[in-house]
């Protein structure tokens, strides 16, 4: 008599877990940083906020700007923005988004120290409550990229409360208003969201959970994917074929904002007081060395466009100027035995630990060679190599930018002097003169023209030697609808759900 009710119990257990299709399973290249809007510097780690952290813009995909968290902005002055907001929205601890809470992220984009975001943003002066949903950010001068700075992790808006009580803990329990909260994390295995019931959009979400793994090999992203354990993954260019003769798959690939590039040491640390660290010359050598369509071939099934500037083809502020180099192998030797360098020339490469970017850097060791350069591969763990690399510990470092809506983040904070993520520790006065125009100017052609005059001139002196630009590709199995990419890469989960 009592098997019924028992029954009856499991059913409803049942009834109440989330199903298999409603868990959304995502694979990812590499463990994010920090889950952390103002600190975060990697690609992967701003996929996984994207489903955190609303933003208060975002981009269509014809590169327009939508409303996000706030619904308008209007310039006042060519110094003073207006934004509106949203209503009765919360953030995932149940307290409110307003304007106090905008200036709360705003300010501590501006001033946390190693903030990431303070060189995107650091035009503003401060920003202050008019009511409480209406925001005033005053410019220290022009700065007319603002909005578009907005539509990515400066935009992304942090719960003061939770800010303030988990202080530099905060990214390991990230606080927001976005569509999915913080469950756990593994390093280096997999991060779990859940969904926000209070989310001010909740009719689009159609998951209970969503998790990210972690899995590095793009060979075993894709057996994940073709298997059935994974639900969307990051494609390797070179694995794209396969999954669009996978009748269970289908191929979502979209051309991409982001670069890929070799970044040069040219600072003060040891590690740049080398031939290749000190005189352009053999860094101009370097890249004449390479073969930027062979490469794309090679490594990227030819899907990488070459490209010599971090702009897009996509973005209006691309300039068609600036041709792609050549490969010249001989007059990579002249300007080596110019500026006094014995050949073979070792050069250290650090590299990602992923069979792409390993392949990747055997491509152009092979090609280097017959320059006369001597690469010595370094392959480090993603994490690893990002530290090595922050701290000055490096000759050349290969990576790249999944890219933004504007140039001024793609460029700004990369090649101006004290920039967040100039790495290369680069320095040149008329550079900064440029990229800073550039940021006031408000026409498009005048943008334009004062980025080809920053390419020009980082294409002599080559802190970076631009490769490619990237494309964003995904796989998805087609037991999911809905799902769409952007220019970014961004996985947006908004309308993402369970075919039918």
């Amino acid at each position: 008599m009592r098997v019924l009710p028992l029954l009856a119990g499991l059913l409803a257990l049942a009834a109440i877990q989330p199903t298999e299709a409603q868990t959304l399973r995502i694979g990812m290249r590499d463990d994010p940083d920090l889950l952390d809007p103002t600190f975060s510097r990697t690609y992967v780690g701003t996929v996984v906020m994207t489903a955190l952290c609303d933003k208060l813009f975002d981009f269509d995909d014809k590169l327009q700007i939508v409303p996000g968290l706030a619904t308008s902005s209007q310039w006042v002055d060519p110094q003073t923005l207006l934004i509106k907001l949203r209503p009765n929205v919360t953030f995932q601890d149940g307290t409110p988004f307003d304007a106090a809470a905008v200036v709360y992220t705003l300010q501590r984009h501006l001033t946390a120290s190693g903030s990431f975001r303070r060189s995107e943003i650091g035009a503003m002066d401060h920003a202050e409550v008019v009511d409480p949903l209406t925001v005033r950010v005053v410019m220290k001068q022009p700065f007319s990229p603002f909005v578009a700075v907005l539509t990515d992790r400066a935009g992304m808006m942090v719960s003061p409360k939770a800010a303030e009580a988990a202080g530099k803990e905060f990214g390991l329990h990230p606080v927001c208003a976005g569509p999915f909260k913080f469950v756990d994390r593994v390093a280096q295995d997999h991060i779990t969201l859940e969904r926000f019931p209070g989310y001010w959009d909740a009719a689009r979400i159609h998951y209970d959970r969503v998790t990210y793994r972690v899995i590095p090999d793009s060979s075993i992203r894709l057996a994940n994917l073709q298997s059935g354990a994974l639900d969307i993954a990051e494609v390797a260019p070179l694995d794209a074929a396969a999954v669009e003769k996978n009748p269970a798959l289908q191929l979502v690939s979209v051309p991409s904002l982001g670069y890929g590039a070799l970044t040069v040491n040219t600072g003060d640390a040891v590690a740049a007081n080398t031939p290749l660290g000190r005189d352009p010359r053999v860094r101009q050598a370097f890249s004449l060395a390479l073969d930027r369509a062979a490469l794309s071939q090679v490594v990227f099934a030819g899907m990488y466009i070459p490209n010599a500037q971090a702009t897009s083809p996509l973005s209006p502020l691309y300039a068609p100027s600036i041709a792609v180099p050549g490969r010249d192998v001989a007059k990579a030797k002249a300007l080596l035995k110019d500026a006094g360098v014995k050949t073979p020339y070792t050069v250290p490469l650090v590299v990602y630990n992923t069979p792409q970017a390993v392949q990747t850097g055997e491509v152009i060791q092979a090609m280097a060679a017959e320059a006369g350069f001597d690469v010595k591969i370094n392959a480090m763990e993603f994490g690893t190599a990002l530290a090595t690399v922050q701290r000055g510990d490096f000759a050349m470092a290969l990576g790249g930018w999944s890219g933004l809506l504007d140039t001024d983040s793609n460029a700004w904070t990369f090649l101006h002097t004290g920039g967040a993520l100039n790495m290369a520790r680069y320095a040149n006065t008329k550079v900064d003169g440029l990229l800073d125009r550039a940021r006031a100017a408000t026409d498009v052609a005048e943008r334009r023209d004062l980025y080809a005059g920053v390419w020009t001139q980082v294409n002599q002196d080559m802190p970076l030697i631009y490769l490619w630009t990237t494309r964003n590709i995904q796989g998805v199995s087609r037991k999911v609808a809905g799902f769409s990419l952007r220019a970014d890469g961004l996985l947006r989960l908004q309308d993402v759900r369970p075919a039918p």
